[in-house]
């Protein structure tokens, strides 16, 4: 089966990738999980609730439940390709500010290169 979208991590000017290195920090068991997540939303999109949810504008998140926390995976889709711009645990119930200014700042650049 062929994906629907292919992915991507949003890279810094300096060539960082954010999303790549928060997951690289998480349990490998974690990891994994987020893992099949996003491969859920790559080759089942468009998805809705539980695993996706709109956010804001052309941000959606992938919500993935893990063994006693809740992770967070804030992307756009541009051309077919799922942009992967942040990533967080979430300690309160709605997203906080900063994690989704974080994304939109990500989504400026990325659209200011494009």
């Amino acid at each position: 089966m062929k994906p629907i979208l292919s992915v991507n991590f949003f890279a810094t000017e300096s060539g960082n990738e954010p999303v790549r290195e928060w997951l690289k920090e998480l349990l490998v068991q974690d990891r994994k999980i987020i893992g099949e997540d996003i491969k859920s939303v790559q080759f089942g999109w468009p998805l809705g609730m539980p695993l996706v949810d709109h956010v804001e504008g052309d941000i959606w998140e992938v919500r993935t439940k893990l063994n006693n926390r809740i992770a967070r995976v804030l992307f756009v889709i541009d051309n077919q390709t799922m942009i992967l711009l942040h990533g967080f645990i979430k300690k309160e119930q709605k997203t906080p500010k900063p994690e989704l200014n974080l994304a939109k700042q990500r989504l400026k650049t990325l659209r200011g290169k494009s």
